[in-house]
């Protein structure tokens, strides 16, 4: 695509055709040439979603740039929370933690897990959904994935767990099933092996905005069962060793 980036244009765009839960190709778009325009177009999409919700997904790309995006529709439900569904929407079970103290933006000596840690005031097992409006979403230009709040297309926060499953999460039984069936019966494992990853990379971002990472924020960390893909509409229901989490898709 040749013609000229405008992230007002993109992210209007973007947000009519999640509207209407259609997708189309990364060539058929004006593609950012940096973060600071995919940021730019996405800060327009969150304001044409009327997102106000402070929770948030943190994850890096390809360059290893550690990248974040609201989560919307966000609902806090320990069970029948709906969350709209569309062909092609992905579920993950994720981790997520609430920060009780800021992680200002510093220079110099970076953050350490363990302070990153000390910032978190409380742990929830939780459950994205998503689907990006990009049919490829960011194997062809991960900048427009960013531009599309990475994908996400709704987050359900459940349970309060122990602080301490940050560190003793991988491995631990996890059962899904979605509309009667299994679809995830294996250890939990996060891409990075550690969930805090990518949200220690994202607090020691000089770039990231001053009003980035403060205290009341939720952050969810990344995926423990894969992207596995919802082909129906239908109850969902996550088993983490003993702790449960059940929600639902409909069509919307």
């Amino acid at each position: 695509m040749t013609e000229t980036f405008d992230p007002r244009t993109v992210a209007a765009r973007l947000h009519s055709l999640r509207q209407a839960g259609r997708q189309e190709a990364t060539d058929t778009f004006a593609l950012p040439a940096d973060l600071h325009q995919a940021m730019e177009a996405q800060n327009l999409l969150t304001a044409a979603d009327g997102i106000s919700s402070n929770a948030w997904k943190v994850t890096v790309s390809p360059q290893g740039q550690a990248v974040t995006a609201p989560l919307h529709p966000y609902a806090e439900a320990v069970s029948g929370a709906d969350i709209p569904w569309y062909p092609g929407l992905k579920f993950e079970t994720e981790i997520a933690v609430r920060l009780g103290s800021d992680l200002p933006v510093r220079t110099g000596v970076p953050y350490s897990r363990t302070e990153v840690l000390e910032a978190i005031s409380a742990v929830y097992l939780g459950a994205e959904l998503l689907i990006s409006a990009v049919k490829e979403s960011g194997s062809v230009s991960f900048l427009l994935f960013v531009a599309d709040r990475l994908g996400n297309s709704g987050y359900v926060l459940g349970p309060e767990l122990e602080k301490s499953v940050v560190n003793t999460v991988g491995g631990t039984p996890l059962k899904v099933t979605h509309a009667g069936h299994t679809i995830y019966d294996g250890p939990a494992q996060h891409p990075k092996g550690d969930v805090l990853t990518w949200l220690v990379d994202y607090a020691n971002d000089g770039l990231r905005p001053e009003t980035s990472l403060k205290a009341g924020a939720l952050i969810t960390t990344g995926t423990l069962s894969g992207a596995i893909e919802l082909t129906e509409p239908g109850e969902i229901d996550i088993l983490l060793g003993d702790i449960r989490l059940s929600f639902s898709v409909s069509k919307a």
